[in-house]
């Protein structure tokens, strides 16, 4: 199994995919908010740190991504393989990324560019609801993607909600900030031989699915 990362803007499914590989493959999911929040909640020195800066409006530094990032994947539950998330953002924080890789002696692995239009990107935000216990994603417009139980979590059996920001000016403000920051990586993967390109629309989950395996196999 190879490292993973997933480039998609707003919508295109990257947490549903990633839930399935990590169940699937027993591969870790790295997330840098979470990674954040673990911080926070133990009240480390990074944390503190942390805590203040989300206080007073203020991005979290690179460094202190990576010094987190560098502690979470010197774990031995990511020598199989993991699926990084929400990370990188943007080309100087995969310039980070790249040099941590190869401080650990871990290879780039697959970067997976899910390719999906604005319109059905919205159409998907417009609709989704979310579990607040669990933070499963679900969405009536594709019977893969909806609840057994209407309005239910298939996991835990907490109502579904619709997130606040799924509204239209949100959605159309995070897209473009994942058009200006983050779309850029696909040229700086594409030049590293790294990147794979999946066309979201038209395509049910598991065919979806079916092609994320096909890569990292």
């Amino acid at each position: 199994m190879k490292n993973i990362i997933f480039i998609a803007p707003p919508s295109a499914g990257k947490g549903t995919i990633s839930a399935k590989i990590c169940e699937k493959y027993n591969i870790p999911h790295i997330s840098t908010g979470d990674l954040l929040r673990d911080e926070i909640a133990v009240q480390s020195k990074i944390g503190i740190q942390v805590k203040e800066a989300m206080s007073k409006g203020e991005l979290v530094s690179d460094d202190v991504i990576i010094k987190l990032l560098k502690k979470r994947l010197s774990s031995k539950d990511t020598k199989r393989g993991f699926i990084l998330d929400g990370y990188p953002r943007n080309i100087s924080q995969a310039e980070s990324y790249d040099k941590l890789l190869e401080e650990l002696d871990l290879g780039m692995g697959t970067v997976i560019y899910l390719d999906i239009s604005m319109e059905l990107a919205m159409k998907r935000a417009l609709k989704r609801i979310v579990c607040p216990k669990c933070g499963l994603s679900y969405n009536p417009l594709d019977k893969e993607l909806s609840p057994i139980t209407e309005g239910i979590c298939d996991s835990c059996g907490s109502k579904l909600i619709q997130r606040s920001d799924d509204n239209e000016e949100s959605f159309i403000k995070r897209f473009d900030t994942y058009m200006k920051e983050t779309y850029p990586l696909i040229d700086y993967y594409d030049k590293r031989n790294s990147l794979a390109k999946i066309v979201i629309d038209g395509k049910t989950p598991s065919e979806i699915f079916e092609e994320v395996e096909r890569i990292i196999k």
